[in-house]
């Protein structure tokens, strides 16, 4: 769904960067920025809009209307900054 066409556009649009994180093998700054976010294990999505916005966490199911809804709104914050 995040590779989706539709997604990866909204993504370059706004000029918001994807960043993924690879846990295969334990990384303990990936299991402190779990534990930061209460959570045990992956998938962790979450969106930091920037400046002092307080970062969105994503529940572990995705969908496209969410994601899509959630880029827009952090862009919008971001340009009325």
């Amino acid at each position: 769904m995040l590779e989706s066409a539709e997604v990866r556009d909204a993504f370059q649009r706004h000029a918001i960067v994807k960043l993924k994180a690879d846990w295969t093998n334990g990384d303990p700054a990936i299991t402190k920025l779990l534990q930061s976010f209460g959570r045990p294990g992956v998938p962790l999505y979450v969106l930091y809009p920037g400046k002092n916005e307080e970062p969105i966490v994503f529940p572990e199911v995705l969908t496209k209307g969410m994601v899509l809804e959630k880029l827009q709104t952090a862009a919008r914050r971001v340009a009325a900054q």
